[in-house]
């Protein structure tokens, strides 16, 4: 009772990166793209440079068809702490909400995206969330582009030797995306999450 009325509590969550609460807002320099999904979550982390982004790192978190859906959240959680201890990122924009025609789609698609914002959160960064047609509009021009045109424009983009894998081009589409709107002034602010 004395450490609750003293301020501190055991249920007290802090940011597992302090230096990511200190970030002025438009002074991100780190930024990580994740486009949630149970199966095949991607990532990706690029850092603010001139003459383009560089892409600090990108992949995606691949789970067995066979593997129940808590081992998949549990490898998703992992996978991430380990993106966002080795590149702290000071913010993260996550592909937002599609309407899905399966309400079972739509659940699981919502435990993925759970486990990666709750991870996210925990390590204190802002989190934003952008839809796939606006992404795509900002990245290629057109907002019911391929996932084939996606992945060539972020090649290009960043510079990269080859197109990344489908899920990774999405995660970097939407660090892209999310450096294009911060750069210039925007009426609309970001949707935060």
């Amino acid at each position: 009772m004395q450490e609750r009325l003293g301020g501190a509590s055991p249920h007290t969550i802090s940011p597992v990166f302090a230096s990511a609460l200190r970030a002025a807002p438009g002074a991100h320099r780190v930024i990580l793209g994740v486009d949630p999904s149970l199966r095949g979550t991607g990532y990706g982390v690029i850092r603010l440079a001139k003459p383009h982004p560089l892409a600090l790192a990108h992949g995606t978190i691949s789970c067995p068809a066979m593997w129940e859906h808590s081992r998949c959240l549990v490898k998703i959680s992992q996978t991430l702490r380990e993106v966002l201890r080795e590149h702290q990122p000071t913010v993260c924009v996550v592909e937002g909400l599609f309407f899905a025609q399966n309400l079972q789609t739509a659940i699981v698609m919502g435990e993925a995206r759970g486990a990666a914002i709750a991870v996210i959160a925990e390590a204190g960064l802002e989190i934003f969330e952008i839809a796939p047609r606006k992404v795509k509009q900002a990245i290629v021009g057109y907002g019911a582009a391929q996932k084939s045109a996606v992945a060539k424009m972020v090649q290009r983009l960043l510079n990269l030797p080859k197109p990344p894998a489908p899920d990774a081009a999405d995660a970097l589409a939407l660090a892209i995306a999310h450096a294009q709107e911060n750069s210039r002034y925007n009426l609309t602010p970001l949707k935060r999450v």
